[in-house]
């Protein structure tokens, strides 16, 4: 039966600025992928109904695994649901991932939600991706450089 991740990890930068970098493709490249990986975008269409794909590449091994999907809500500052597919079809079905944010005092609440994980996909594994993927993310969107 496929898997349900969830996470919540409380980012000190506001919410327009973390939800701006889950939608674009140089952005999402650089946290998306754990460490050991990197990402290729091929195409992001960041509206509802539209797609993205995108590679995540093993360092290491120098193995690839393409997915892609479509957004399904996108909510400016607030929310983004989308679609998630691998085209490995050892990895079957589709996974939902829903993301929510919320300002908080101290920055941007954020919760993770990713259904339907490919049960040959071990759910630590997926917890282990996503705690690096979102410090990461923290990485890129705390600082405020302005100049």
């Amino acid at each position: 039966m496929p898997s349900t991740i969830r996470l919540h990890r409380v980012i000190a930068a506001k919410p327009e600025k973390v939800y701006r970098a889950f939608l674009e493709a140089d952005a999402v490249a650089s946290w998306l992928p754990p460490y050991g990986y990197l990402c290729t975008v091929h195409g992001l269409d960041p509206k509802v109904g539209g797609g993205h794909r995108m590679s995540f590449r093993n360092f290491t091994t120098g193995e690839s695994h393409s997915f892609g999907g479509t957004y399904l809500e996108l909510v400016p500052g607030e929310r983004l649901v989308y679609t998630d597919a691998f085209e490995d079809p050892n990895l079957p079905g589709e996974m939902r991932v829903t993301v929510t944010l919320k300002a908080v005092s101290v920055g941007t609440e954020v919760t993770i939600e990713q259904e339907g994980v490919p049960d040959v996909i071990p759910p630590e594994a997926c917890y282990l991706g996503w705690q690096d993927s979102l410090e990461k993310l923290a990485k890129l969107v705390v600082p405020e450089i302005n100049q």
